[in-house]
């Protein structure tokens, strides 16, 4: 691929990642989304994080692994757990850091 299939790549990319974002980003303060609209907009992140973290999770290796010795599981169950009684950011990220990096690199 040459430098100027990858500038014009990039600039592609640009443009249909912007022409899909913009009409909705302009229209955000003008129109009135429906009561459900908004409820169903609720669950886009947690949705988007699970879709991302579960594969991390379970399939670290590119094989299903569900096993006791699966530090990238442990430590995600252990983060949730630390979100779920907490509710802080901070102390979820560090522990679950502190714990995967325990378990990786001591155990």
């Amino acid at each position: 691929m040459t430098d100027l299939e990858q500038i014009l790549l990039i600039v592609g990319m640009m443009v249909v990642t912007f022409g899909v974002r913009y009409p909705i980003l302009s229209l955000s303060g003008r129109v009135a989304l429906p009561n459900w609209l908004k409820t169903a907009l609720s669950y886009v992140p947690v949705a988007v994080l699970s879709a991302l973290s579960a594969p991390i999770l379970l399939m670290p290796e590119g094989q299903l692994d569900i096993a006791i010795d699966n530090e990238y599981l442990l430590a995600g169950l252990f983060s949730i757990a630390v979100a779920a009684l907490s509710k802080n950011l901070l102390l979820t990220i560090a522990s679950g850091m502190v714990l995967f990096l325990c378990l990786r690199f001591l155990f």
